[in-house]
């Protein structure tokens, strides 16, 4: 007896929804990331089934919308040509890594996306590089809200919590801005930059502490915030959550406090009272960092620092 592949019984399942009327035309369908979560299959599966359902001809993808049931070709042949523009496309490809990671992102998929071919999609955005850039920009255009705290650590939490509210919603952010040494040349971002080294003006540092101070509290937060994609990535892959991960690690873990030769880390195996948040790990790193500017502004060594 031949086991139906989980793809085609995902799919199965979702041609029911749209043939009883569950689901119509135009009505979004359980997206790759969904799917993963409500069957428990890995994203390639997830993705697999609606590519089948999309050679049937009964999904679409919509660029900032996701996949929905297809109307008549005639319905969608009037709405085809009206849907490329620069706009769209950097929408459409910021739903994309969203929902499945920068790994996903090329021109020939945005393309698809769009139904039409790549060589038009080039005539909006010349590259993908230049489309990341595009991507990350649109990102960064928002800056915080509310009014502008008073002192310099305020300003300086304010700023690296919005950064990092910005890693949380769009994990590939990190990934795509973590060229120090290299950075794009983005305008929205270098008001993020300049937000910052006017936090920092007027404390008596040299130009090259405030650009340091700066990349210090930049890279801290892409540098956790890097853990953030990584995980999605690995819950995409493996369909296993981080907590049902760890479960299936106590038996190692178990067995590495049986040998003694960790014996302060042992202590921790087991406790009930420690749960590794992102966001928490986040904010006390943030506080250690700032209080060592602190120490460099208020401790009279600024002009002391070594070549």
């Amino acid at each position: 007896m031949t086991t139906e592949p989980p793809y085609l019984r995902i799919a199965g399942e979702i041609r029911r929804r749209i043939a009883s009327g569950e689901l119509g035309p135009g009505d979004p369908v359980p997206s790759t990331r969904r799917i993963t979560q409500e069957w428990g299959v890995a994203m390639a599966t997830a993705t697999k089934a609606l590519g089948a359902l999309a050679q049937e001809g009964l999904v679409r993808a919509v660029p900032g919308v996701g996949t929905v049931v297809a109307e008549s070709g005639r319905e969608r042949a009037t709405t085809q040509g009206r849907q490329l523009s620069r706009e769209r496309v950097i929408r459409a490809a910021i739903a994309l890594v969203d929902e499945e990671g920068l790994a996903a992102l090329s021109m020939r998929r945005i393309a698809t996306e769009f139904g039409t071919s790549t060589m038009a999609l080039y005539s909006h955005v010349p590259s993908k590089g230049e489309l990341v850039r595009l991507m990350a920009e649109a990102v960064f255009g928002s800056g915080p809200a509310g009014p502008r705290p008073t002192g310099w650590r305020p300003m300086l939490e304010r700023e690296a919590r919005w950064l990092w509210k910005q890693y949380e919603q769009h994990p590939w952010l990190a990934r795509a801005m973590a060229h120090l040494t290299r950075p794009m040349a983005s305008p929205n971002a270098m008001l993020f930059t300049e937000r910052v080294l006017s936090a920092l003006t007027g404390l008596g540092l040299t130009p090259e502490q405030m650009l340091h101070i700066h990349l210090t509290v930049l890279g801290y937060a892409q540098g956790i915030a890097m853990a953030v994609e990584l995980e999605l990535q690995a819950r995409q892959d493996s369909g296993v959550t981080a907590d049902e991960w760890m479960t299936s690690m106590e038996p190692r873990m178990d067995a590495i406090q049986a040998t003694a030769a960790y014996p302060v880390l042992s202590t921790f195996f087991g406790k009930d009272n420690f749960d590794l948040e992102l966001g928490t790990l986040f904010e006390f790193g943030l506080a250690r960092v700032l209080d060592g500017v602190e120490a460099l502004v208020e401790g009279g060594t600024v002009a002391a620092d070594p070549e």
